[in-house]
């Protein structure tokens, strides 16, 4: 196969670089959309403009039908936002301690064997679906059997398949079935036991709280970490020698690491509710308003040549993991798989062959960008690694 160029097309070169509002049009809503970083920023940090207390609206489209609860705390405003957020922060901060990498490495390790023992597979399905499952589960302090279920659902919880409707009950139910099995438990270092466990201004959480809180841990963070692993695969396959010159120091990997989530930019745009209309996006009262982190992560005012993928960019600002108060939870777990993801390749003296790419295309109004792929078949020979 023919080697892949090193540039990523930014979708919304032309639309930022016109004069006046932007526009898109998802399904019957139109709503003005903020391209270039420093709009973003601005938004993401303006949560009295820009507001996330709205059920269901902040994802683009929005979810009244797949789910029947607000995603917590992701579809909250400050001082509610940072009370939730306290209580599952220390889930999240695992990955910044001396043993969690351990684990994660073996986890990666395993399932680069698995694949290199076959003639072929695929990188989105076979490797990078297992491997985020299988990570989640420790993350969570569930045995890694959990990741069995999960591994099913496919790269997306709600959108991997035809039916989100049906999918999106199936999660509810699961997720009830799974706190109502832990109540006894209240097992804090058990995610669901911690639910149970939890208190809020004195008071246990409701189950709706509880609910909420489990839809987004499950729904979110999923397909964004299996597209970036996709792409660090493609890359790497056609760019034998980036892998070689990023595997030579942590600091590289690391480099690495923060350029791949900013080409890729996984979670395309989020949506924030205008309460009272604002000057900046033109917003009808209670109308929403697109923060696009894709866009603002291809600023040329920010980003030297942003359609160049540079694994050794630096510094490198981008805010593919969001910005603000709402800044992802799941960035150091997503940070800690895709480091191993690069050093177990490097170690593992990986040589990958691209046989299949078939890319995720998104479409969003009138733009349309690649998010990793749909299907991503390899082969992969592990040589002098043992």
């Amino acid at each position: 196969m023919s080697e892949m160029p090193r540039r990523v097309p930014d979708a919304f070169k032309s639309a930022r670089e016109a004069e006046g509002q932007n526009n898109i049009r998802i399904g019957s809503e139109t709503m003005p959309i903020l391209l270039s970083y420093a709009a973003v920023r601005e938004a993401a940090k303006n949560w009295q403009t820009y507001s996330s207390d709205a059920p269901f609206r902040v994802p683009i489209p929005s979810e009244e039908g797949q789910r029947s609860v607000r995603q917590i705390p992701i579809e909250t405003d400050p001082p509610a936002h940072k009370k939730y957020r306290d209580l599952i922060a220390p889930f999240f901060r695992r990955p910044m301690t001396p043993d969690y990498n351990d684990t994660i490495d073996e986890l990666v390790r395993s399932a680069i064997l698995a694949c290199a023992a076959k003639d072929r597979f695929d990188a989105v399905r076979d490797f990078a679906l297992p491997v985020q499952s299988r990570a989640l589960a420790f993350l969570l302090g569930m045995p890694e059997s959990a990741a069995t279920i999960w591994i099913e659902w496919g790269t997306h919880v709600l959108y991997d398949g035809a039916d989100s409707v049906r999918k999106g009950a199936d999660l509810e139910s699961y997720l009830l079935q799974m706190i109502a099995a832990a109540t006894s438990e209240q097992d804090p270092t058990n995610f669901f036991g911690a639910l149970n466990a939890f208190k809020l201004d004195d008071r246990p959480l409701t189950e709706a709280e509880k609910l909420g809180i489990a839809n987004l841990v499950f729904a979110g963070g999923r397909d964004t970490v299996i597209n970036t692993i996709a792409f660090l695969m493609a890359h790497f396959a056609n760019h034998p020698e980036d892998l070689e010159q990023v595997a030579r120091s942590p600091k590289r990997v690391n480099l690495a690491v923060e350029e791949s989530i900013r080409v890729v930019s996984p979670l395309t745009h989020i949506g924030r509710v205008c309460e009272h209309g604002s000057s900046s996006s033109d917003a009808h009262e209670k109308g929403r308003i697109s923060l696009c982190w894709a866009a603002a992560n291809y600023d040329p005012s920010v980003f030297a040549d942003p359609e160049q993928v540079d694994l050794a960019r630096s510094p490198n600002p981008h805010i593919g993991f969001g910005s603000g108060h709402h800044t992802c939870l799941g960035a150091p777990q997503a940070r800690a798989i895709l480091r191993s993801v690069i050093r177990n390749v490097a170690d593992l003296n990986a040589r990958l062959n691209l046989l299949e790419a078939v890319p995720n295309l998104e479409t969003i109004g009138e733009f349309q960008r690649q998010v990793g792929y749909e299907r991503l078949i390899l082969s992969m020979a592990l040589e002098g690694a043992l």
